[in-house]
């Protein structure tokens, strides 16, 4: 399977020069790859999201949005729907992240609801799920976990199920520099692929992708995809400084090799 490696570049880029600069650093640094066999997709806001997928023509490079609404349009001041960011060249969707859970409130029904509108309008969701820090130390992180998935696939068309990619992000290890074993990923992608087998059979569950997010760094990428047998990362500020950020790409890029 095809590794996936997903750069979340969040409420960053603040002017145009900005992301000018960012996106000419990313086609240099790109070019300096001796191959590149890894799936990248890059999410900036969504103001900047045309100008990406104008610039982004490489090979395996796509561009995703960071959130959608679940109306596809209307009356809902300041939303962004999923057809609109569709339309201007996106690819993926990153849902239920831990900062829209943790800001924004956002529970299971809300992302089941962004998820089922990503799949009609045929945009790959990349679907956070992940425990506390207190849920960890309680011994509940397969429970949390199971619960999550659980409500965030409700009424999905069996149909859709492998369009889904699922991405492991314990919310204690974002932005923490704490991350978890390499044993402990692995425990929740076995628990996540054991999940998706009783519900839907091997055969589709195996095409299911399932990243580990959570202060992600060249460094440790060994640790939280590699050991684990992962089929990708989600990373975060390490994706606003392209060199450091296709490093991680090089490191996997020479892995497959």
């Amino acid at each position: 399977m095809q590794k996936l490696v997903v750069g979340n570049l969040k409420m960053n880029l603040l002017t145009i020069a900005e992301r000018d600069c960012y996106l000419e650093a990313f086609q240099r640094d790109f070019e300096k790859l001796s191959k590149n066999s890894v799936e990248i997709v890059l999410c900036p806001p969504f103001v900047h999201l045309e100008k990406f997928a104008e610039k982004l023509k490489m090979k395996n490079v796509f561009v995703g949005a960071q959130n959608i609404f679940w109306e596809d349009r209307g009356s809902y001041t300041g939303e962004v729907s999923s057809l609109m960011v569709k339309n201007v060249g996106s690819k993926y969707v990153i849902l239920g992240h831990s900062e829209r859970r943790k800001y924004f409130a956002e529970n299971g029904e809300v992302v089941n609801a962004k998820l089922k509108a990503a799949l009609q309008d045929n945009l790959i969701p990349i679907v956070c799920v992940g425990e506390s820090q207190i849920e960890r130390n309680d011994g509940e992180t397969a429970k949390v976990i199971v619960q999550q998935i659980d409500q965030r696939l409700k009424d999905v068309p069996i149909s859709k199920i492998s369009e889904i990619v699922f991405a492991y992000e314990p919310i204690w290890a974002v932005g923490s520099d704490v991350i978890p074993t390499g044993d402990n990923i692995l425990e929740v992608k076995i628990t996540i692929r054991k999940m998706l087998v009783e519900k839907y059979g091997s055969s589709l569950a195996e095409k299911v992708k399932i990243l580990y997010g959570g202060s992600v760094n060249s460094k440790n990428i060994n640790q939280v995809c590699l050991d684990p047998q992962m089929d990708g990362v989600l990373v975060g500020r390490e994706s606003l400084i392209p060199n450091e950020f296709l490093k991680i790409v090089e490191i996997l890029n020479n892995h497959i090799a």
